[in-house]
C-alpha cells in the first residue's frame, strides 16, 4: 500500500461499471457491464471524487450533484474524464448515476472492496473508500484533497479541482 501524494504515478486498477447508453434511461434495462482501467487514462487528465457509498445521505445530495453541477465548466477546462468511485458494485452505482441524471457525463465506477483506494492509502477500516477528489494528469497525481468531514469534501473538493485546473493555488 502506497501512501498517495502530489507527484507519484497511480496504481494499476480495473473499476467495473455499466456504460450509459439512452436504452438505460427508462430504469427497464440493466446495461451491460464493462471495465475502465488505470491504463485507459493515459496521456489524458482525469477527475476522480471518491465517496464512501452511493445512496448515502451527503454523497447523494451534496457530492454528486456537485460535480455534475461542475462538469461543463471542468470539459471546458481540458478535463478528459470525470469519474465518480465508490465500493458499492458496478450495478447499484449505475443505478445511482441514473437517479441522479448524470448520463455520460461522469463514470460511475466501482472500486471493488476499496481495493483500488486502498492502494492510495485511502481506504476506510469499513472497507469503504474515504472522501477524497484526485486529479490526475498522464497517470501522476496533480492533486488531491481528503476529508473525512462529509459537508467539507462537497465543496472544498469542486472549488480546489477547479482552481487547480485553472492554474490557481487552490
Amino acid at each position: 500500500m502506497m501512501s498517495a501524494q502530489v507527484g507519484n504515478k497511480i496504481p494499476d486498477g480495473s473499476f467495473p461499471y455499466i456504460p450509459y447508453t439512452p436504452g438505460l434511461a427508462d430504469g427497464k434495462s440493466c446495461g451491460v457491464p464493462s471495465k475502465v482501467t488505470t491504463d485507459d487514462w493515459k496521456g489524458k487528465r482525469v477527475v476522480i471524487f471518491a465517496v464512501p457509498g452511493a445512496f448515502t445521505p451527503t454523497c447523494h445530495v451534496s457530492h454528486l450533484p456537485g460535480f455534475v453541477s461542475k462538469y461543463d465548466e471542468l470539459k471546458a477546462k481540458g478535463v478528459d474524464v470525470i469519474a465518480c468511485l465508490a465500493s458499492n458494485d458496478h450495478w447499484v452505482m449505475s443505478g445511482w448515476g441514473r437517479v441522479e441524471g448524470v448520463e455520460d457525463k461522469i463514470l460511475m465506477l466501482s472500486d471493488v472492496d476499496g481495493a483500488w483506494s486502498e492502494k492510495l492509502g485511502l481506504k476506510r477500516p469499513d472497507g469503504r473508500t474515504k472522501r477524497y477528489a484526485i486529479i490526475i494528469d498522464d497517470l501522476v497525481i496533480k492533486s488531491l484533497e481528503v476529508s473525512w468531514h462529509a459537508l467539507f469534501l462537497s465543496q472544498i473538493a469542486m472549488d480546489t479541482a477547479l482552481m487547480r485546473i485553472l492554474g490557481g493555488k487552490g
